[in-house]
């Protein structure tokens, strides 16, 4: 039995909400892949002030972007070393500066699920309230220029259907897909208030592959043609894919069952039409993974001075 509306919006200006009675039965609730735990660590004393989570698929990228956000809010220690707080395991790695949250979640569905699992029980048993995440990453585009970012608006499957499918007791479970259409277009006008690179909102297409499964020529196997390919990434289009990456669909169905606030900000590393390898500089891609940080930098920032404004 899955959460009520009701229920995930009571728990969306609050808490964040889990469903699972056998967790108020456990002594100690082990966070196995981040090392972590409710007897073993303080976690409302260590993550308490959590306002923002933002995650991404490499350990580097996301101490990057912690380093990035204590020095846009002023919070950077020059001393300072950021330490993993999950240096007990090689899974993921976190950091943490102020009210921010910074995660890495590996690359595909079961990786980031399994991440999600425990960063929703970790803000729960911290009593974290009114937390927004923000998944950032790259992608492949379709029919956009390099370098555009893609704020999410729906995430769609391989056949272009908003849902995310899991096999649970043997029985397939579908769950919706929506993000936080008010985030998006918060995210979108902080990018026209930045005015520095493009920025659409548009649905994004979750594989299960980053070959066959995204229509790519150059896997090991491949039984289609450039036709099919181009066939294939045009009703994409045609059905308002603008992106294609492999996490966004379970990233929004987790986040949507736990009353958590979501939104994905994907920067494009090529257009799809015209290609399937990366062939821009390394100094080009730094510049174009630089992008969602900042903009979700900069929507942090704001946020946190109006809230010191109300204050």
């Amino acid at each position: 039995m899955e959460p009520s509306d009701e229920q995930r919006s009571a728990s969306s200006s609050s808490h964040v909400f889990v469903h699972n009675p056998h967790l108020d039965t456990m002594k100690d609730d082990i966070l196995y892949h981040f090392s972590l735990g409710t007897k073993t660590h303080d976690l409302p004393a260590m993550f308490g002030d959590v306002k923002f989570v933002c995650v991404g698929g490499s350990p580097w990228r996301m101490k990057a972007f912690i380093e990035y956000i204590a020095a846009e809010l002023a919070m950077e220690d020059p001393e300072s070393e950021y330490p993993n707080i999950c240096a007990g395991t090689d899974r993921y790695a976190m950091y943490k500066v102020g009210p921010v949250l910074s995660v890495s979640h590996g690359m595909g569905i079961p990786s980031i699920a399994i991440m999600l699992h425990e960063l929703i029980k970790l803000l729960h048993h911290a009593h974290c309230t009114d937390v927004t995440i923000v998944r950032i990453g790259t992608s492949g585009g379709i029919g956009l220029e390099p370098g555009t970012v893609v704020v999410t608006k729906q995430s769609v499957d391989a056949t272009f259907l908003p849902k995310f499918e899991q096999v649970i007791l043997g029985k397939t479970v579908v769950r919706n897909t929506d993000l936080d259409q008010g985030l998006a277009e918060e995210l979108l006008q902080c990018s026209k208030e930045l005015n520095q690179f493009e920025t659409v909102i548009g649905n994004t297409m979750c594989t299960l592959d980053f070959y066959e499964g995204q229509a790519r020529l150059d896997g090991a196997f491949c039984a289609y043609t450039e036709k099919d390919k181009q066939d294939y990434l045009n009703r994409a289009g045609e059905a308002g894919v603008c992106n294609i990456e492999m996490e966004s669909s379970v990233f929004a169905a987790m986040c949507k069952l736990s009353g958590l606030r979501a939104a994905v900000v994907c920067v494009t590393l090529l257009d799809r039409l015209k290609g399937d390898q990366l062939s821009s500089s390394h100094e080009v891609l730094r510049n174009y993974q630089q992008r969602p940080q900042i903009l979700v930098g900069s929507y942090i920032k704001k946020q946190l001075k109006a809230k010191a404004q109300r204050s």
